[in-house]
């Protein structure tokens, strides 16, 4: 069994050291460290809903959804279409999501609020005017506020559906508004605090929400033309069909994939997805231990 059990720890370090540098980018082993390491007062304390969501792998399907449900907003993806390289560094705008998203849920309070300060600053360079002739401002709160919410509700909806500990309705309420204290301080006006009034915000952006050209060519690069080498391609396809099928049967009409395998296999390939993913990084307890 020893014999067995060492090549194959071997390989499964291997593989998670590769994907922890394919999402964190080529400095992840230094922003790790210093995530955790740096001595200070931070945002969440240990144990809270906002940690225990964001250490689990669950985050990478939530990550995936927030993005299919945030390009449903025309202004929205005219920014990212228009600024964000998204085609052309794709790579690039994990790293710097999953960093933010490690410095503010883990960090010590002086680096989340410089994270914040980074992203604000970048948001004031993103203006323009939409297809349809509006403009658009990435720095608008109005903007701002559903990006937030449309990313709260897929981390937290893909936490409760495919997490090892899915969080009680109090504690859900909780990281609803723990998650609301970031946007807040990103510029997010009028957010939610409990997971009802999340719903009840994502219907009233409703009648906004359109998919676009930008948003079509968005869903179609994410789920059928996503950058990674064929043998890889299997694997994604599972947790991509697990982010699909957490989307709003509305959304997924939207987008052109409210298909049948998507509501009934898409939560089965999202489950075993994650249970790859959790076995190659480790458990979302170990991850929160760390954090």
């Amino acid at each position: 069994m020893t014999a067995l059990a060492n090549p194959l720890a071997r390989a499964r370090d291997k593989a998670g050291r590769a994907l922890f540098l394919k999402i964190a980018g080529p400095n992840g082993e230094e922003a790790r460290r210093r995530v955790h390491d740096t001595p200070g007062e931070r945002w969440f304390p240990p144990g809270a809903p906002m940690r225990r969501v964001h250490a689990d792998v669950t985050t990478f399907v939530g990550g995936l959804r927030a993005l299919l449900l945030q390009s449903l907003h025309p202004l929205a993806m005219a920014g990212v279409a228009g600024h964000s390289g998204f085609r052309g560094d794709p790579w690039g705008r994990l790293a710097r999501t999953s960093t933010f998203l490690a410095f503010t849920s883990f960090g010590a309070d002086k680096d989340a609020q410089k994270m914040v300060d980074v992203v604000k600053a970048a948001h004031l360079k993103v203006t323009g005017i939409a297809p349809d002739g509006r403009p658009y401002a990435a720095s608008d709160p109005h903007l701002l506020t559903w990006i937030h919410i449309a990313e709260a509700d897929s981390f937290l909806r893909a936490h409760q559906r495919y997490g090892e500990r899915p969080l009680t309705l109090e504690q859900a309420d909780t990281y609803v508004a723990q998650a609301g204290t970031v946007a807040r301080r990103l510029g997010a006006l009028d957010v939610p605090q409990r997971v009802a009034e999340l719903d009840d915000a994502i219907r009233r952006y409703r009648p906004e929400l359109a998919a676009t050209e930008a948003a079509l060519d968005t869903a179609r690069f994410l789920l059928k033309e996503p950058p990674l080498p064929l043998v890889a391609r299997p694997a994604y396809s599972l947790l991509s069909s697990g982010a699909v099928a957490l989307l709003p049967d509305w959304a997924r009409a939207e987008l052109g994939i409210d298909t049948w395998a998507a509501r009934t296999i898409g939560p089965v390939a999202g489950g075993l997805a994650t249970h790859a993913i959790r076995w190659v990084l480790g458990s979302a307890e170990t991850r929160a231990a760390s954090a």
